[in-house]
Parts: C-alpha cells; sequence; structure tokens
C-alpha cells in the first residue's frame, strides 16, 4: 500500500502524469479519490480545531478568566499543529501548488517562539503554597483552581476553606525522581489512539505506574509541614483533594476528566495526590488531548488540597441571571449537605432572588421538598443519607445567610469586574465559605427544559431563537448588505443586516452597532471578528432581510438571541463594558502579543489580488486561505473522473445522461437483489446526492418534454457546431460521474458541448458545508451562451449564491449553511441541471435572460408562459 500512496502522491504533484491513470485497476483508482477525500476531510477538521482554538483566546482577551503562560504555550501549540495540517493537506491535495505557505508558517512559528521565550514569570521554588501565599499571579504554579482561591483570599478577604496548594513544580518533581516522563512517553509511543483496547490498557498502565510509585521524601515533608501549618497536630481534619490542571480553563475544560476525592483523611493525602496526577493520564484525557492536539510537555497537575467541610447546606450563586441580561438581580441556589447534589441537578435546591443593591432585598423564596443529600461518611468519601422531615419542606438558609451571600457576591463582581458563577458551603458553625468564584458567560439557554429568558413587555420581538455568535446589545438603523457596494454606504451606528456571515464586513464594524445573519457558523471567521471588535452579532435569524426593512430602528439582543422593533432602552443602557481583572497582568501584555500573530483576520476577499498565500501574516489568515482554496482543489476532482472508464458503477434511473458513480466511503449501501456494476436510487445514502438527484428526478423537470423548435435558434446551433466545433475546447464524452461519500459530492456532467460540477459537502457542521456550482458551454453562437449563463446566473441569485459570470462560463458558491438548507439548495440545483438541457435554442433576445429566470424561480420549467421574443 506505502507503494500506491506514493504512486498517487507523485500523480498528484502535476496534472500532465493524469493520463497514466488508465494502466492503474479499479482499486488503485479508488484509492486516489479515496485519498484526496481524506485529505479534504483533514483540512476541515483542521480548520474547525484551529477557529475554535482562536475564539478561545478572544475569549480570555476579554480578561474574565484567570490564566498563565501554560496557557499561552499550550494554546500556541495547538494552533501550530492545526495550521501545519492545514498547509500540508493543501499543498498535497493542489500538487505542492502552495509552497509559500510552509514559508509564512514557519516565520509566523518563529515569531512566536521569540515571543513564548520572553521570560514573564521566574523561577518557583516551592513543592506547596498556602493560600495566604497565592494569588491570580501564580496560576502558572498552582493552576486556575487554587490561584482564584488564593485571590479570593488575600485581594477580597473572603472566607474560603483552608488549604494549600501542591504546585507544579512538585509534579514534575515527583515524575522525574521516579524516572517516570521516560515510562510513560514509551508506552505512549506504542500508542494507536484508534484501537481502544490498546488505549485502555497503556492508560491502565501509566496510572498504575503513578500510584505505584512514592511520593518523594522532599515532596511529602512539605505537605507534612503545610498540614501542620494550619491545623497543629489535629490528625482527624478531612480533605477534599482536587485537580488544579495548568490549561485546564476555559475550552480546554477537560470537564469530568479529571479526579476531585472528597472527605480523604491526613494520612491518604499522598495516595489522594498521586491518584489525581494519574487521572492525568486515564484514557478520555489522553485522547482528547491527542484529538486537540495537546502535548504532555504543555500539561501539568497541580492540585488544591483544601479543607472539607462538612456543610449543613450548600449551593451556587450567580451576581446575575445566568440567562437574562435585563434580570440584575442575585440568584442564590441551596441544597441540604454537599453541594454536588445542587451543581449536578440530583435535588432540585432552594432558589432566593435577591435584589442587586445596598439594601440586598429578598424579593422572593422558592422552596421545593429536598428528600436526599450528600453528606460525608465517617469513614471518609461521601455518601446520600435522607433529609430529616422537618427539613424536607424546610429553607436550607434564613434571611441573614442569605444577604450575607449576596454581599458576598456583590464584592467577587466587583472585584473581577464581570459578573460571577459561585459555589459555596454554610458549615456546621453557621459560617459561609467561597469554594469557587469564575466568570458567568451570560449565554442563550438551550434544551427544551431550559430557563428562558422573558420577552421584553411593551415592544414588538420581530426574531426569537437566533444563534449568539458575539454576546451584547445594539441599537440602530436597519441597513441591508446584499454585495460589496454596500459596504462603503454602511452608516456609522447601524445594525448591519446580511443572507450570510462574511469576513468581508470588518471594513463596518467599527462604525456597527450589531451584526445579524440569516445564515452562517458562530466559529466562522466573521464571528471571529466579531468578538475581536465586540459587536453584537447573531447568526440564524431565518428571513432577517425580509421582516425588516432598510431604516427601520431596531434592537439586538445578543444574550437571548431576539431582535426587538424600536429602541429597547432597557436593553442598551444595561450593557456597559468594563476592563476585567487580569488586563493589568503582566502574562495578559504577553497574551496581547502571541495573538496578534494568530487572531486577526486580514484575507477578507478571495477575488482581490491581495488573496495571496504571500500575504498571509497570522495564523487565520493561513486558515482563511487553505479554507476557501481546498474548495477549488476539490472542484478538480471531477477533471479526474472523466479521464478514466470502466471502474465505476452505472446509476439505474429515468434520467436523460449516462451517469456513473465512484463510492469514496458510505455513499452507497449494497443489495444483493441489484445487478452486478449498477446501483439503484434506493441504495444512495449520500446526503448530497440523494438531494441533487430530488432535483433531477423532480416530478416536474422529470417529464420536461422537448421545446419548439425556434428556427432561427437551431439554425445558430447548427452552424455553430459545423463552423466552430472546438469552441468549448473540446466535444465532450456521453458520460457523467458523481463521485460520492457520506456527506460530499462531486457531480460532472459531460454531454455534448456543455458541462456542469457541482462540489459539495453536507453534513451536521456549519462551517464545513458549502456547493459550489460551475456551468460552461454550449453549441449556440456567443450572444446566446452569453444569455444563457445571465439566465443561469440570476437564477442562482435569487437562490442566495454568490455568483460570477465570465464569457459564457458561470461560477457559483454558497457555504456554511445549515444541513437541511444545503439540502434544499441542492435540490434546486438538481432541477436546474436537466432544466438547462432545453435552454440552447431559447435565448432570442435579452428579454429571454429574465423570462427563463422567472420561470424557473416560480417552478413553471415546462415554460408555458409567452416567452418575449
Amino acid at each position: 500500500m506505502s507503494t500506491i500512496i506514493g504512486n498517487l502522491k507523485r500523480l498528484f504533484m502535476s496534472a500532465k502524469n493524469r493520463h497514466h491513470f488508465a494502466a492503474y485497476g479499479k482499486a488503485e483508482l479508488n484509492t486516489v479519490f479515496r485519498f484526496k477525500y481524506t485529505l479534504f476531510k483533514e483540512l476541515l477538521a483542521a480548520n474547525s480545531e484551529l477557529l475554535g482554538v482562536l475564539t478561545d483566546i478572544e475569549e480570555k482577551l476579554r480578561g474574565e478568566q484567570i490564566f498563565g503562560t501554560s496557557y499561552i504555550k499550550g494554546q500556541v501549540s495547538r494552533a501550530m499543529l492545526q495550521s501545519f495540517k492545514m498547509v500540508k493537506s493543501l499543498n498535497v491535495l493542489s500538487g505542492n501548488k502552495y509552497p509559500v505557505l510552509y514559508e509564512v508558517l514557519g516565520d509566523i512559528n518563529n515569531k512566536l517562539h521569540i515571543l513564548l521565550d520572553e521570560k514573564i514569570v521566574s523561577a518557583f521554588p516551592y513543592n506547596v503554597m498556602p493560600y495566604s501565599s497565592i494569588t491570580k499571579q501564580d496560576a502558572d504554579w498552582v493552576g486556575g483552581k487554587n490561584a482564584n482561591l488564593g485571590e479570593i483570599k488575600n485581594h477580597l478577604g473572603l472566607p474560603v476553606s483552608e488549604g494549600f496548594a501542591i504546585t507544579v513544580k512538585a509534579f514534575d518533581t515527583f515524575l522525574e525522581c521516579n524516572g517516570l516522563k521516560d515510562e510513560i512517553l514509551k508506552r505512549k509511543n506504542l500508542l494507536d489512539i484508534n484501537d481502544i483496547d490498546m488505549l485502555n490498557n497503556l492508560s491502565f498502565e501509566i496510572r498504575e505506574l503513578i500510584k505505584l510509585r512514592p511520593v518523594p521524601e522532599e515532596i511529602k515533608n512539605d505537605i507534612a509541614s503545610a498540614y501542620k501549618s494550619l491545623w497543629g497536630d489535629n490528625k482527624d481534619i478531612m480533605l477534599a483533594v482536587r485537580s488544579s490542571a495548568l490549561g485546564e480553563d476555559g475550552e480546554l475544560s477537560f470537564a469530568g476528566q479529571y479526579l476531585t476525592l472528597l472527605n480523604v483523611k491526613s494520612d491518604q493525602i499522598c495516595d489522594a495526590y498521586k491518584s489525581i496526577i494519574a487521572s492525568l493520564y486515564s484514557a478520555r484525557a489522553i485522547s482528547y488531548r491527542i484529538s486537540k492536539g495537546i502535548y504532555d510537555a504543555d500539561m501539568a497537575m497541580a492540585v488544591a488540597c483544601i479543607r472539607m467541610i462538612d456543610s449543613a447546606a450548600s449551593g451556587v450563586m450567580y451576581t446575575r441571571h445566568p440567562y437574562n441580561i435585563l434580570d440584575e438581580n442575585i440568584i442564590i441556589n441551596a441544597v441540604w449537605g454537599l453541594g454536588p447534589y445542587a451543581v449536578d441537578g440530583v435535588v432540585k435546591p432552594d432558589t432566593y432572588v435577591v435584589s442587586n443593591d445596598d439594601i440586598c432585598t429578598i424579593k422572593s423564596r422558592e422552596v421545593p421538598t429536598k428528600n436526599v443529600m450528600l453528606v460525608c461518611s465517617s469513614g471518609g468519601g461521601v455518601r446520600e443519607a435522607p433529609v430529616s422531615i422537618y427539613n424536607q419542606t424546610a429553607p436550607c438558609l434564613d434571611d441573614n445567610n442569605i444577604k450575607l451571600l449576596a454581599r458576598y457576591a456583590q464584592a467577587l463582581e466587583r472585584h473581577y469586574k464581570c459578573p460571577q458563577d459561585i459555589e459555596w458551603a454554610l458549615d456546621s458553625s453557621g459560617r459561609i465559605v467561597i469554594l469557587q468564584s469564575r466568570p458567568l458567560n451570560i449565554k442563550k439557554p438551550s434544551g427544551a427544559n431550559a430557563l428562558r429568558p422573558r420577552v421584553i413587555s411593551g415592544y414588538r420581538m420581530i426574531l426569537d431563537e437566533c444563534e449568539i455568535a458575539s454576546q451584547g446589545a445594539g441599537c440602530g438603523q436597519a441597513f441591508h448588505i446584499r454585495s460589496e457596494k454596500d459596504l462603503a454606504c454602511f452608516p456609522s451606528g447601524g445594525i448591519l443586516l446580511a443572507k450570510h456571515s462574511s469576513p468581508e464586513y470588518v471594513v463596518a464594524m467599527k462604525n456597527a452597532s450589531a451584526i445579524v445573519a440569516e445564515s452562517g457558523s458562530v466559529s466562522g471567521h466573521m464571528a471571529a471578528l466579531a468578538r475581536e471588535f465586540s459587536v453584537p452579532t447573531l447568526i440564524g435569524a431565518e428571513k432577517v432581510m425580509d421582516l425588516i426593512t432598510p431604516g427601520q430602528i431596531i434592537t439586538v439582543d445578543a444574550y437571548s438571541g431576539r431582535i426587538y422593533d424600536g429602541f429597547v432602552s432597557e436593553l442598551v443602557t444595561v450593557t456597559k463594558k468594563e476592563n476585567a481583572h487580569m488586563k493589568d497582568t503582566a502574562v495578559y501584555e504577553h497574551l496581547k502579543k502571541v495573538a496578534a500573530l494568530m487572531t486577526p483576520l486580514h484575507l477578507l476577499n478571495p477575488r482581490s489580488s491581495k488573496f495571496t498565500a504571500s500575504k498571509c501574516a497570522t495564523l487565520h489568515d493561513i486558515a482563511r486561505f487553505a479554507h476557501e482554496n481546498s474548495y477549488n482543489e476539490m472542484f478538480k476532482v471531477s477533471d479526474l473522473a472523466s479521464k478514466v472508464h470502466g471502474w465505476s458503477v452505472k446509476l439505474q434511473a429515468s434520467l436523460p445522461i449516462d451517469l456513473h458513480i465512484i463510492d469514496l466511503g458510505n455513499g452507497i449501501k449494497e443489495d444483493p437483489e441489484t445487478d452486478p456494476g449498477r446501483v439503484g436510487i434506493h441504495q444512495i445514502t449520500s446526503v448530497p446526492f440523494k438531494a441533487l438527484l430530488n432535483g433531477m428526478l423532480n416530478k416536474d423537470i422529470a417529464g420536461l418534454e422537448p421545446k419548439p423548435i425556434n428556427f432561427s435558434g437551431l439554425m445558430s446551433v447548427m452552424r455553430e457546431q459545423a463552423l466552430s466545433p472546438g469552441h468549448v475546447g473540446e466535444r465532450f464524452g456521453d458520460r457523467s460521474y458523481a463521485i460520492i461519500a457520506d456527506k460530499y459530492l462531486n457531480f460532472s456532467s459531460r454531454v455534448g458541448y456543455h458541462y456542469s460540477v457541482v462540489d459539495a459537502y453536507c453534513g451536521d457542521t456549519i462551517n464545513k458545508n458549502y456547493i459550489t456550482f460551475s456551468f460552461k458551454g454550449g453549441a449556440a453562437d456567443k450572444l446566446r451562451r452569453s444569455r444563457r449563463v445571465q439566465a443561469i446566473a440570476l437564477i442562482l441569485e435569487k437562490e442566495d449564491f454568490s455568483v460570477d459570470v465570465k464569457i459564457d462560463k458561470v461560477d457559483a458558491r454558497l457555504q456554511k449553511y445549515p444541513r437541511s438548507y444545503i439540502e434544499s439548495k441542492l435540490d434546486i440545483l438538481g432541477r436546474l441541471l436537466i432544466f438547462t438541457r432545453q435552454m440552447d435554442m431559447l435565448m432570442h433576445t435579452d428579454q429571454s435572460v429574465e423570462w427563463v429566470a422567472k420561470n424557473f424561480v416560480e417552478g413553471n420549467y415546462k415554460l408555458k408562459t409567452m416567452n418575449p421574443n
């Protein structure tokens, strides 16, 4: 197989070698197409991963989440890996057409490493560090969780549970002293990520290695000293031992993948410590890191050792409503016992609503029945216990504790300068302790049972259920963008409305109060720019261009995903911007420098002469360039199919073309009743191909009869064939090909003097979905051919395609729409492919262009209305 792949790579390097395909067998030729398709899928996957990294960096630049240099190094590594995958895939796919991308990527990589080598933190000497000495500046050594608790204790003076952090230095020392780095690497080098049994076995071996190795004496002594300095010789203190891994925050949450051990005895701390380190190498954690391109060198495990509170009650609170930006009240949830039952939704908690003002008025109480609770076991660990009959319907908190919690919430929001999501506990002595505080990302709720923010009364709601690409709220005059030319007239403070998201809208972002697009991707290029410019942005606003007139005053609520008619003062006044707490730190400034080489997008217009590989200045530029050109390279796959015969299967269908299929995988299901070498419509499982066939077999299209012959049109066609048989370069054969997979289609119809190509990807990931279409040829004179492509272009424009016409060729593109929408447009293209077969002799006058397009769009495929000729 390696020889075959080597041959394939050489073949892709030069178009002149394509005639050699005929010398290969069916299996090898299928491998050619599979190889290209695999490269294409890898490029799309790398693009999604890279945009995810860039999005997370933009979130960190808001300054609301604690992070350290380890986070920056990890994200740079991930971004570089995915960028390299895109560059490599595009070059192999294109026959090394873009070698300059390697140079550009290498230059960016060198600049990033110069920045990463800047020393912004000094060497750290401690294995263990008490919370009394920890602040947010220590995130690189103690991890985000520990740094947050230290920050709350030392800069706010709020009560947190006593404890200490076992640092990254201890982690490195533990691995080094036990020779574990080499042992782990040796086993990971044997790993095949697709072999689940091997992954589980290697994970088990690594975790057992860690658990069996001793904790070095210096670390043991430091842990013992930290314990004694806090609790003396009292051995009855129980601890919560929690992971505080570097790089564990934000997008890299590793939610539920690392271990937390509750109610741990003092003599079990070292064993618990090793168990949490071992959880770094669980099968799912290893798999996640590999799939995300995260190197183990970028990961390290710090551990939090916190005094266990055998809570009388505990829960979470939000400094404002978690879903409704207008609701500035503090929300407190509480359950009896330990907090996980409130966080995990095992028990419906009490809910207290408190005014966010100096008085902290308790505005409402909801106290449901609470039958069970989570409590500490006397021998260690936790267990479920019944709630006493009296407490089942009793409130968990009295008024004094409710108001004290509210004041703590206010202090945390003031310090962090953004809404907070806070975990708390009430101990047996009646003292409230803060367990954690993190930024509250106010987002539109999802799911059928999610709590919905209220609709603002007194205003007409135009749209609901839109996707949020960039949070905020904005009000202004609606301005419709239908082409690039409209951007030059965009008014300051306007609301940009468009059919589809586009990075080209960046020219208007500094002046835009908000952006609304009917379709696009929340992780796409425009969404990234909108977050960079802090422009409230909604995507998936169906028919917004029809529902809102130009100049209409509207308010965009990019917290709940709604659009209102008129000026909604409640929304606009509540969205004030503040500098968050990380913005005054050295690590934040460091991230800004690094991000300047990663997140900005300069390549906006693919039609621009500056849209070249050499003009890529950031990783975002590389992603945009490679993503755009990958479509163009896959579009050319049809050229390969037209060169070879005899190794495809024929479609049995009532179509006016001889259609043959090449299945790259999961595009056809087997049917023993079907003749060998043939396939029926019922066997097609390729989503985009099925949609195209639905259009081609549409009952109103399939029965089209030949049009009455117009004598001048007929003579034009005959004269052109007789005098200029080569006017389209060649007369094509009678075969058409569909190269398919479960989500992919490349359909080429090359019959007579026409050719048309449809290339599409149609799946559940909006960012990957697209359709490209090209039509050229015809045997009529140049004027008639020009009119025909004008009619086709007009039809496609009415169907929301972006269209480019050159002489007798039309190219169209539609991308980043949901699967159902892509399917509907492929259905339209299927109809158009059949419809165009009757157009050669109909283009008598310029008026025919509008007449033909109008009839098609209205579904009058048989052209029964009078032709204005």
